[in-house]
């Protein structure tokens, strides 16, 4: 899946990814940005997430542009064991562009 990010130069975007639990225990994840341009890229509320079992809950990424170049990365979930149980790792690829440029 690819998250597109689209604003004005410097302007910061948020961008929010929706991550469901259907099992019956709880999922913890640690999330990691990596890529050419994963400084850029953000993860205000921290990098580990737990999903209670049986719900859903969505992560904010933030970007802010610093070139007109469109920039890259790549979001890793990477599940962690709780109480015998581990979610498959998930990834996401981060792209952006900048539409416009406010003086």
């Amino acid at each position: 899946k690819t998250i597109e990010f689209t604003g004005a130069l410097h302007e910061t975007v948020v961008k929010q990814v929706c991550l469901k639990n259907p099992s019956s225990k709880a999922l913890m994840y640690n999330a990691v940005l990596v890529g050419r341009d994963a400084d850029d890229f953000s993860l205000p509320k921290g990098n580990t997430v737990t999903i209670a079992p049986k719900r859903q809950t969505s992560i904010n990424v933030e970007f802010t542009s610093r070139f007109l170049r469109p920039a890259e990365a790549v979001l890793l979930l990477i599940s962690k064991c709780v109480g015998g149980i581990q979610g498959v790792s998930l990834t996401f690829s981060l792209k952006s562009e900048v539409k416009h440029i406010e003086p």
